[in-house]
């Protein structure tokens, strides 16, 4: 395959907290050797699960080193049993996901930088539980977006319980002439990269990748993720769409709405897929085709829960003028793929005192608020029926940018809710 160099991803590779997961139970009993087999076979499909980071020097540029083994690393951590669950009375959780051990695994995998030159991108954590197999699929988001994710999840599903072989998905990444004409920077935004630009230029400035291992190391240990999930009945979620219809509105733009109400913020950073828009896409392909932007809305006084769908439908429009913005929808892929490759590297340790670069801090500062984490975004993968998925949810990465994130998936008409928020 033709070599995959990083460009959009690279915004991913210098950012601390770029790992999320995807903790799911599947319908069918623990087996060692038919686990080993599914990760085998969706290596052969995908390469990037075959990869490490790779680096030329000469032109400091970042690839996909993609080898002939899986780089998958698994782990089999015995049997799950706890008590509670998302089930009233019930004594055990073997048959959910529930189990604070899962948030706890994902949580050790992830409070410490993975060095991507000596390990893949994927980290898989398999347990016994019953009849059922409970796994968490633990992604650095150079390997896939949310979306790509939960693909990905789903083939290993569909191989493991039903032997569906997974189809051979090449990836082909975004290049600069995959972003639209008519998406590109405003005067003003380009005038400030531009300038940003020179000014690295004359600093002669380059960040290795070992100085920024160091540096996340230490960030990691200092600035501490906390994770909850919050269950959406059936029921529930029945009546929250039926209220959305009546309004003209989303469960996504109810949800930015209750976000918006609960935690006071001026403006939430809402992501978005491109895969439909995209003509480098391979269906099922790893890699990152998503994209996101800041919706603002400043809710009065008094708003409550009783006219939050009303408020919802002022949201819902913001986020139509959004979608249908080209330099809306694109600005960030634009910035990234604007600014030159070691100044979006040095763009968040820079932000933090940490690396010596006037335009380093400036674009980290100004263009992602990588300076302070004070922002609020919200993830919703969608909704999924799956007959070898019984329960799922999803662990969205916490940005440095960002204070509190949530993370949304609904399989089989219940939705969950994880919610990451900075200590």
């Amino acid at each position: 395959m033709k070599m995959e160099y990083l460009f959009t991803e690279r915004a991913h590779l210098a950012c601390p907290n770029m790992c999320f997961a995807i903790a799911a139970s599947l319908g069918k009993a623990f087996d060692k050797k038919r686990i080993e087999e599914t990760v085998a076979r969706l290596a052969e499909a995908h390469p990037f699960l075959r990869a490490r980071l790779g680096y030329e020097k000469e032109t400091n540029s970042y690839f996909y080193d993609v080898k002939e083994q899986s780089q998958v690393e698994v782990n089999f951590a015995g049997e799950l049993c706890d008590e509670g669950g998302d089930n009233p009375g019930s004594t055990s959780v073997c048959d959910d996901i529930s189990t604070p051990a899962i948030i706890e695994q994902f949580e050790k995998l992830t409070t410490h930088d993975w060095n991507l030159f000596n390990e893949g991108f994927l980290k898989l954590t398999v347990w016994e539980a019953g009849d059922k197999t409970i796994l968490l699929f633990v992604f650095h988001h150079l390997l896939a977006d949310g979306r790509g994710a939960l693909e990905l999840v789903q083939e290993f599903a569909d191989f493991y319980v039903d032997g569906i072989e997974p189809k051979a998905a090449p990836e082909h990444l975004i290049t600069k002439e995959n972003l639209p004409t008519n998406s590109k920077l405003s005067f003003i935004s380009r005038a400030l990269v531009n300038h940003a630009n020179r000014q690295w230029e004359k600093e002669k400035q380059q960040l290795s990748y070992d100085e920024y291992h160091v540096f996340a190391e230490k960030f990691l240990q200092d600035n501490l993720v906390e994770h909850s999930i919050e269950v959406v009945s059936s029921d529930k979620l029945t009546n929250l769409h039926a209220q959305g219809k009546s309004h003209n509105i989303s469960i996504n733009d109810y949800l930015l709405t209750k976000m918006f109400v609960e935690e006071k913020a001026d403006s939430i950073v809402m992501a978005c897929d491109l895969r439909n828009q995209l003509a480098c896409y391979n269906k099922g392909a790893m890699g990152n085709y998503s994209t996101a932007f800041s919706v603002k809305f400043k809710p009065s006084k008094s708003v409550t829960y009783a006219n939050i769908f009303s408020i919802a439908q002022k949201v819902h429009t913001q986020i139509q003028k959004k979608l249908a913005s080209p330099k809306d929808l694109y600005l960030v892929l634009q910035c990234y793929a604007s600014l030159e490759p070691g100044l979006l590297d040095a763009a968040m340790i820079s932000s933090r005192g940490a690396f010596d670069s006037k335009a380093a801090r400036f674009i980290g500062t100004l263009f992602f608020n990588y300076d302070k984490a004070k922002g609020y975004s919200i993830t919703n993968l969608g909704k999924i029926e799956s007959k070898n998925i019984e329960f799922a949810y999803f662990i969205p990465p916490a940005s440095p940018a960002i204070k509190k994130t949530l993370g949304v998936l609904t399989v089989n008409g219940t939705m969950r809710i994880c919610t990451s928020a900075r200590k």
